[in-house]
């Protein structure tokens, strides 16, 4: 792995972090949950062999501090950052972007709010619930994540937030432990301290985003909607699935389940690759999904 270069942005109410790797047309990635820019590690070097890729922690994750601590977090707010971030180095010339479950919802708004600075975007399971028929059982999902929070702390409430976000009949036993990249297993200590900040401040205003469907209508031709080829029926794949269908296309699907990025690398990048390429609608080689009960409508 390639060390990148460094630097910070300074942004209203917040300064970021945000690394560099290769050369050519730009290739902004933006993670989602408590991750930041190592999230992208284990596929930044391969993409960064014909782009100048660009990875970063957003406001209040890890590097990038916020100037108010307790400041109200807006998705328009995290996507104006990743708008500049281009607008620094990418001034002249539209650019990719990439996002995942969290970061998959401020690049859908990016692209809906600056579509001329876009030449394509990839999004993995955002979990915009609002676009499903029950979206009314999905807020009062969030209000017992909010009130769990407040009343008994930040590990029962990511106990009642992984079960809301399993697909029926799943067990809300902890996973078997998985061997990570030993890139990820280095970057779990930032993770954990960005918990309480995800839980608390990302969850109840990113999941409560209701995205713009005509908008992004508009500009599908540009939009590659992907889902984990194992999470089929949890909250962030219908939610997913759901959009496309409601875009007029079917989400792509990639390996793993929504944190495929970190258990399958280099199949993950791969396909991500493809998705990046000249067709945005339908990509050469990625397995297009089928239409599923539960997302159909």
């Amino acid at each position: 792995m390639t060390t990148p270069a460094t630097g910070t942005l300074r942004v209203p109410g917040a300064t970021l972090h945000y690394e560099v790797r290769g050369h050519g047309p730009l290739l902004l990635l933006v993670p989602g949950g408590a991750g930041d820019a190592a999230s992208f590690d284990g596929i930044a070097d391969d993409l960064a062999a014909d782009h100048t890729v660009v990875s970063y922690d957003p406001r209040g994750m890890s590097r990038s501090p916020l100037d108010d601590p307790t400041a109200e977090q807006h998705v328009a707010e995290h996507a104006d950052d990743a708008l500049r971030i281009l607008e620094l180095l990418s001034p002249d010339a539209p650019a990719k972007v990439f996002g995942a479950s969290s970061g998959a919802i401020a690049a859908l708004h990016l692209l809906t709010a600056h579509p001329e600075r876009l030449a394509r975007v990839v999004v993995h399971e955002p979990p915009v619930v609002e676009v499903l028929p029950d979206a009314a059982d999905h807020r009062a999902f969030l209000a017992r994540v909010r009130e769990t929070l407040r009343a008994e702390g930040l590990m029962p409430a990511m106990t009642v937030f992984a079960a809301g976000l399993k697909k029926e009949g799943d067990t809300t036993e902890p996973p078997a432990r998985l061997t990570l990249p030993p890139q990820a297993a280095a970057r779990a200590e930032r993770t954990m301290a960005n918990l309480p900040y995800f839980v608390g401040s990302i969850v109840p205003r990113f999941m409560s985003y209701a995205p713009d469907v005509p908008r992004l209508r508009a500009v599908s031709d540009r939009l590659v909607i992907a889902c984990g080829q194992e999470s089929s029926g949890e909250l962030p794949y219908r939610s997913a699935a759901f959009l496309a269908e409601r875009l007029g296309g079917r989400p792509h699907h990639f390996p793993g389940g929504h944190t495929g990025l970190t258990t399958h690398p280099a199949a993950f990048g791969t396909l991500l690759r493809t998705a990046l390429g000249t067709d945005a609608r339908i990509p050469r080689g990625l397995s297009q999904g089928q239409s599923h009960p539960e997302v159909a409508g």
